[in-house]
């Protein structure tokens, strides 16, 4: 592995060693912050006027640069904020913290003649794409429920899972691959209502940062994407509160400071109310009791002990519920399915050059299933639980270089599909409680060097190991599949271990201010898996670790892409090509039927690939903005034991995929957004031929995924209507969101399936296969309210 490596390593710590000294120097660092509440602002531009070199804030507000001595002007910058310039006389290490002022919507924008320094063409980010909760909310959403996942799924290269569907899939990869964070803590369901809405509450989200291609050595553990979503931190000046009240739920948020300009707290809720509403209908039925619900409860609270100590806390908690409740059958079903994650953050500054993040993480998600009927009882449990410690390290040795280095530590409890009950007093435990533990440890470094005006490189280097440990008893079975012998591992001892190095390099050459190409290649490892027939992730699928039998995904991302702006940054314009090789991947057999002894005899392993182009173009300024996005791909798994070896198209693989969003800003009272959406046809299977063997109709299948469904196409509208108040000094201020899903009530193909009519015996029968229309033209309405 290391000869393997070895020159790579070496060129590495050549960048890290690097310090590039030029006389005496010194060092001007501090926080970036909103003036209004004095939340973080993670991204903001510093930059040396006159000059190419600049800097950006950490994800925590914090930067630092490093000048010879002599005299500077540096200019504060951040999307959506009134620009600042200050001048130095730099002789000695300084601290400058800043608070910027958000732009109103009758503020003129602050014209500086010195060009900016434009992360689109002059950084090395490459497949990146971030969302402010404020634009995710001006778009139109389904049943007026605002959804951070499905703003993403309009950016090029991520599908969505299926209509009205939060699930996605990411140039090629499947639903598990995507890593998705809420403050660091992983989130393995994201779906309420099976994967109708997301389970994040716009109301408590900061920010979206989507990577999907390019990732850096900082993030691992899945081989397709990361979706990194922030909670705002609370306001730490004033007390504020917000929320709204739509068809299907409704949502509220208070926030303030615990002590002003030092601690402060952030308590967001969501629920719905559909049981409430019904509850009055069905309560003089036999049905009474039945119904569905889903809640979301978000917490953050932070505390800065001093200029170089801050400890932020945060939490969600969020449930769905369903039950089903007949009397006339003494019937009763209950399915209760959630996440819960825990995020502990400490924030400390060494000295002017180095910060350091350290978190201790806790994730749960579980999934439960009870039925009562007379005296029979029936349990079914599955989940999946994290206990996470990790540190990143940000060091600035010289104005050209951020070094980043850090590592993780995961204790992994997998759950899968546990079966109980009772009749009377007859207690039932099959043997399929096969808990497994696993440990995962990941170290890294990475060096972001602006090597000159025209050439930067992101260059790093991860470890990834994983190691799946006892008690576990490791069956050994004959031919049949019967059970010949076994293994028996005490606590902790290891059961099998994988482990490898991840190398990742992004490349970017600019020869001005409005151009530049990038270049990208990186190595994922993923120890751990998400086995499903369906599209998307449901809560009755089950996340199972790499065992001696199911062998870590690994992939390989090729990518290069041209990028330009116009006008002034106004538009941003990008064009990627990616070529993505993916092994181990897993499947079910053919004729799989649900297996809980032992789901592992059940998983079939081959190799995907996938390729495609994408275009993007941004408007980022002005009354109108928006963006319209093209993805041309192809997506093929092969594998040995499905397809008679063949090559196939993957579920989600699709051929054009079109998305034109836009915003305008009319007046101060009215803004309008509309989307459009057109996407090549999903694939599926369906028989070909039809014969009888003896009286019964057997179904012959063609090759997977051989069929398309029909394209894909919606348009969706949206008007805010924000009225001026009736008292001007009034505290409370409202806006009405009025949104219309799918505007030309378009059928698309949700599925398809096979209706049998007459009969054989008469010459009458006829096979049919009829789509499946899921959503309609849905109108909603939504009063917001912030006081």
């Amino acid at each position: 592995m290391i000869k393997r490596y070895g020159p790579f390593l070496l060129f590495l710590y050549c960048l890290c060693a690097f310090n590039g000294v030029q006389g005496q120097q010194y060092t001007i660092s501090g926080f970036i912050k909103d003036s209004t509440n004095g939340e973080s602002l993670p991204g903001a531009t510093i930059q040396v006027l006159h000059s190419s070199n600049g800097v950006h804030t950490n994800n925590y507000g914090f930067y630092s640069i490093t000048l010879p001595a002599g005299n500077y002007i540096l200019l504060y910058s951040f999307l959506g904020y009134e620009s600042k310039a200050i001048a130095f006389t730099l002789k000695e290490d300084m601290t400058q913290h800043l608070e910027l002022y958000p732009r109103s919507y009758q503020a003129k924008e602050v014209v500086i003649t010195d060009k900016r320094k434009d992360a689109n063409v002059k950084s090395t980010d490459m497949g990146k794409a971030e969302l402010t909760a404020l634009q995710v909310k001006k778009l139109p959403a389904l049943m007026g429920e605002v959804d951070v996942l499905k703003a993403l799924q309009l950016m090029p290269g991520v599908q969505a899972a299926g209509e009205g569907n939060a699930g996605f899939y990411v140039r090629g990869g499947g639903p598990d691959q995507n890593l998705i964070l809420l403050d660091e803590a992983p989130v393995y369901n994201t779906g309420h209502l099976f994967g109708f809405f997301s389970v994040f509450n716009a109301d408590a989200i900061r920010n979206t940062t989507l990577i999907k291609g390019g990732m850096p050595a900082n993030y691992g553990g899945r081989i397709s994407s990361v979706v990194d979503i922030a909670m705002k931190e609370g306001n730490n000046k004033n007390f504020q509160g917000e929320g709204g009240i739509g068809l299907i739920s409704s949502r509220l948020s208070f926030q303030g400071p615990l002590k002003k300009d030092k601690a402060s707290f952030i308590v967001s809720g969501r629920r719905t109310y559909i049981d409430l509403i019904t509850k009055p209908f069905i309560n003089n039925t036999s049905y009474k009791g039945s119904g569905y619900y889903f809640y979301d409860l978000n917490l953050k609270m932070n505390y800065i002990f001093s200029d170089k100590d801050r400890v932020y806390l945060s939490g969600y908690i969020g449930k769905d519920v369903f039950s089903f409740n007949n009397k006339d059958r003494t019937f009763n079903v209950k399915i209760p399915w959630g996440n819960a994650t825990a995020t502990l953050r400490w924030n400390h500054v060494f000295n002017k050059k180095l910060f350091a993040n350290t978190s201790l993480l806790y994730n749960d998600y579980k999934f439960q299933f009870s039925a009562l009927q007379n005296n029979f009882d029936l349990r079914l449990s599955s989940g999946i639980s994290d206990l996470n410690v990790k540190t990143d390290i940000d060091y600035y040795p010289h104005i050209s270089h951020h070094i980043k280095f850090g590592g993780n530590y995961i204790h992994h409890t997998f759950t899968p599909s546990t079966i109980s009950g009772n009749q009377d007093s007859t207690k039932f435990s099959p043997e399929n409680a096969f808990k497994k533990y696993a440990h995962e440890v990941a170290l890294y470094v990475m060096d972001d060097w602006e090597i000159s005006p025209h050439l930067q490189l992101n260059a790093g280097v991860r470890f990834s190991g994983f190691m799946q440990i006892g008690p576990y008893t490791r069956y050994h079975r004959d031919e049949a599949g019967n059970k010949t012998d076994s293994t028996v591992y005490r606590r902790g001892e290891s059961v099998v271990s994988y482990g490898g190095l991840e190398p990742r390099m992004i490349l970017r050459w600019s020869w001005n201010d409005k151009s530049s190409i990038k270049a990208a290649v990186t190595r994922n490892y993923q120890f751990i898996h998400l086995v499903s027939n369906a599209g998307t992730t449901l809560p009755t699928d089950v996340w199972v670790p790499s065992t001696y039998v199911v062998k870590p995904q690994q992939s390989w991302q090729y990518s290069a892409g041209y990028f330009r702006n116009f006008k002034d940054n106004t538009y941003e314009a990008s064009a990627e090509i990616y070529y993505k090789d993916m092994q181990h991947q897993i499947e079910y057999r053919e004729g799989y039927t649900p297996n809980l002894n032992d789901p592992e005899r059940d998983f079939v392993f081959g190799k995907g690939w996938a390729y495609g182009m994408e275009l993007f173009l941004n408007k980022k300024k002005g009354r109108f903005t928006g963006w319209l996005g093209y993805t041309l791909a192809w997506t093929w798994r092969k594998f040995p034991d499905l397809n008679d070896g063949k090559p196939y198209p993957a579920k989600y693989d699709r051929r054009h995929d079109l998305a034109l969003v836009g915003t305008y800003e009319w007046n101060k009272h009215w803004t309008f957004s509309g989307i459009f959406i057109y996407g090549t046809g999903n694939t599926t299977t369906l028989p070909e031929k039809f014969y009888f063997m003896e009286t019964t109709l057997v179904q012959d299948y063609g090759n997977i995924n051989g069929y398309r469904m029909a394209a894909y196409h919606r348009l969706d509208l949206s008007a805010t209507y924000t009225p001026t108040p009736k008292k001007p000094n009034r505290r409370i201020k409202s806006s009405w969101s009025f949104s219309i899903y799918n505007v030309y009530n378009r059928k698309n193909p949700y599925f398809i399936y096979l209706d049998q009519t007459g009969s054989a015996l008469d010459g009458t029968l006829k096979v049919d296969a009829k789509q499946v229309s899921l959503f309609p033209v849905i109108p909603s309405v939504t009063y917001n309210f912030k006081f």
